[in-house]
């Protein structure tokens, strides 16, 4: 292992990187595969690399000592940076987006919501909808592929809708077309410096408006239901909110707040989840060994009518399918920061308002931490594999301050969505069918993922 000291601020350097007449040819790349782009920076620059882009300059860096300066050591001198206006005007200022205080109150609101208690009582809920999702595949099953990216979808909301809302969002069967719009916007506005005005007739403009009138109405409807209809308890994410925000003196202020969290956790709630998913099923069936041993042990474990969370302590191969899936595709490919103030990461200066990457699609696949990192290969996570390794090498929720808040959630639903499939079930690619990764807010599958279906046992 590594490590990085700290430069004297007279020996501070500059990262090196393309020069400024590269700027075209890179943003041009950057539209074509953004998280590829960038690993090859690093390959060819190093842990710090300085990318011009247009009038301006991005400073990535991919060393896990970096890593931990920006997000955990030195967090207060870094806010959101490059892409968050853009998901702002797409998703508004919830929890993804948001700073300082209000980002503080929005924790504090939801944070409940995402107890250990609370979630471990999910499990029973979610191996519900699993089994459900089993068969809907089986009905597939003869008939041609499945598109394995849209069932994640639509799995992974309706886990939402019960374990997060305590809602049933099966009609609004519109919501994982409307967040992709959502994201294609959001890129669309980066990439193109949001020289195009909001108001020009594009397609995929007008798909946006389309989108987000679905998305406030959806919103809309799930306030309504809940404040027509309290539950017992008060703790799903709905009731919380409409608490909070009675304590807004400005009643359109309030349906603002309630509209940007419910729509940020709408996104992240799925989305994160649902690629997780399609990419360990990818995964596991190009390696028919990892789908044999993610059989035997799920056939092993879930023997009973009902899943509990105990069920969990047994899925430990599962879970190391899943750890090494997001090492490769890790959902959230990119932690973008922008400097307060002047500062110094490793030995090299950082100027006050620079723009500021770090990114777990690069990090994870550090040749100095990750032996044949392109290979996949789940044992990596066994205690012995995984004792010793640096923390930041692997930060698949983030890390410091802004750890993602719904991991455990997250990381419970897929274990048991991906055991339960793969005691029943075998998915097997179409044959000649391109995977390839789609870097937008999330690491997605590009174009779905299309798997025929075949019964096991």
């Amino acid at each position: 292992m590594t490590a990085v000291s700290v430069a004297p601020v007279e020996a501070r350097r500059v990262p090196s990187g393309p020069g400024r007449m590269a700027s075209i040819s890179l943003l041009i790349k950057m539209m074509r595969n953004r998280a590829t782009t960038m690993a090859d920076a690093a390959a060819q620059y190093g842990d710090a690399v300085k990318l011009p882009m247009g009038p301006m300059s991005l400073y990535l860096f991919s060393h896990p000592d970096y890593a931990k300066h920006v997000l955990a050591d030195n967090p207060g001198n870094y806010r959101k940076g490059i892409g968050q206006v853009h998901a702002r005007r797409a998703i508004g200022d919830g929890l993804l987006t948001s700073e300082g205080e209000l980002w503080r109150r929005q924790r504090r609101t939801i944070q409940p919501a995402f107890q250990p208690k609370r979630i471990a009582k999910q499990a029973g809920v979610i191996g519900e909808e699993a089994a459900k999702l089993v068969e809907r595949l089986r009905a597939h099953e003869g008939d041609g592929p499945v598109d394995v990216r849209e069932e994640m979808t639509g799995l992974t909301l309706g886990v939402l809708g019960h374990a997060l809302l305590d809602s049933d969002i099966s009609a609004f069967d519109a919501i994982g077309e409307s967040f992709e719009a959502v994201q294609d916007q959001a890129m669309f506005e980066l990439m193109s410096m949001s020289m195009v005005p909001m108001w020009v007739p594009l397609p995929r403009q007008l798909r946006f408006r389309r989108a987000r009138a679905y998305l406030e109405g959806v919103v809309q409807r799930l306030v309504a239901e809940r404040s027509a209809h309290p539950t017992d308890t008060g703790d799903d994410v709905v009731s919380r909110l409409i608490e909070s925000t009675r304590q807004e003196s400005d009643p359109r202020v309030a349906r603002i707040q309630m509209r940007d969290e419910l729509f940020t956790l709408l996104l992240a709630g799925h989305e994160t989840t649902a690629s997780t998913l399609s990419w360990a099923f990818y995964y596991a069936d190009h390696h028919p060994e990892v789908w044999d041993q993610l059989h035997e042990e799920a056939s092993r474990v879930l023997t009973g009518d009902t899943l509990s969370h105990e069920d969990l302590r047994g899925l430990t191969y599962t879970t190391r399918v899943l750890e090494e899936s997001m090492r490769l595709r890790p959902p959230v490919w990119l932690l973008s920061r922008v400097a307060l103030a002047e500062d110094t990461i490793g030995e090299y200066h950082v100027p006050a308002g620079a723009d500021v990457l770090i990114s777990p699609f690069i990090l994870h696949r550090h040749p100095a931490f990750w032996t044949e990192p392109e290979r996949f290969d789940p044992d990596r996570f066994t205690p012995e594999r995984t004792k010793g390794r640096h923390r930041y090498a692997y930060i698949p929720f983030g890390a410091g301050p802004r750890f993602c808040v719904g991991n455990s959630l997250g990381m419970m639903e897929a274990t048991i969505v991906l055991a339960t499939v793969a005691r029943d079930l075998r998915l097997k690619k179409v044959p000649g069918y391109v995977v390839d990764g789609e870097p937008m807010l999330t690491m997605r599958v590009r174009g779905g993922l299309p798997m025929t279906v075949h019964s096991l046992g």
